[in-house]
């Protein structure tokens, strides 16, 4: 696979933008936030809900096992991500999601964040 995508996007599929290497941000919680976004965001044409629903479920629930020391790598990469989205003028909405994602899966709660 390569690191940028050359086709065209579904329509109706939720994606998130290339991050760039440089930022040194976690491929792992790329991974995560790329299919999280997909996932949660694409239309019921592109993803089935209930399928969706499933998988989001599994994949919170292992980022829910992490310990203090990888949350708190997860808490530097995503503030980086949204310093950097905002530099980029990435959409609000984009941002919020990134600087909420801890606390939206259950992982901190927001007071902590």
């Amino acid at each position: 696979m390569a690191e940028e995508f050359e086709g065209e996007v579904c329509e109706g599929a939720a994606v998130f933008p290339l991050i760039p290497t440089e930022l040194g941000v976690s491929p792992l919680l790329l991974a995560v936030l790329h299919a999280v976004v997909f996932l949660e965001g694409s239309e019921q044409d592109v993803v089935d809900p209930r399928a969706a629903e499933e998988a989001l479920h599994y994949l919170v629930g292992y980022l829910q096992r992490l310990d203090g020391r990888d949350v708190g790598r997860l808490r530097l990469d995503l503030t980086v991500l949204a310093d950097f989205a905002k530099r980029e003028k990435w959409p609000r909405e984009n941002v919020r999601f990134l600087k909420s994602f801890l606390s939206e899966i259950g992982v901190e709660r927001d007071e902590e964040a």
